[in-house]
């Protein structure tokens, strides 16, 4: 499995603790065992193999992230995404944003580069071109005036 797919999967999960009561980690301990990649693989290949040791860690580190840091991601979601209510942007477009910018914030050895290309690559593939702008927009925005370069 490559880093993109456990990504794509930490996302996956962070999209999901928002419509569910259980803790990021209760989440994560239902979810990352074979037997539930088993069965989510007949729906999608993305899940045909189970993550490693590392890959577990990194999925982990971010489904956490994203679920104890939330609100903050939320707020600088609102901040850059101009002339947007929250309430308008596509689930799966504000889970992208809020493992990239968890991972800018709190992930050092991700460079804000490879994390923005990454969640423009991912929401390519949920969302329409115009979304993928706007993602593009909130997290350029974003790390030129929160992150230090990288």
């Amino acid at each position: 499995m490559t880093r993109t797919a456990a990504r794509e999967i930490a996302v996956h999960f962070s999209y999901e603790l928002g419509f569910t009561n259980l803790s990021a980690q209760a989440l994560l301990d239902d979810q990352l065992t074979e037997e539930r990649f088993t069965e989510l693989a007949q729906e999608d290949p993305l899940y045909g193999e189970f993550p490693d040791e590392a890959q577990l860690a990194y999925i982990r580190r971010l489904v956490t992230g994203v679920g104890d840091h939330g609100y903050e991601l939320d707020l600088f979601i609102e901040r850059y995404a101009i002339g947007w209510r929250f309430e308008r942007i596509p689930r799966v477009a504000a889970a992208i944003m809020r493992v990239a910018m968890f991972e800018i914030l709190y992930m050092p050895e991700v460079p804000n580069g490879a994390a923005i290309d990454a969640a423009v690559e991912l929401t390519r593939k949920y969302e329409d071109e115009k979304i993928v702008s706007f993602v593009n927009g909130i997290l350029g925005s974003f790390v030129r005036a929160e992150a230090a370069e990288q």
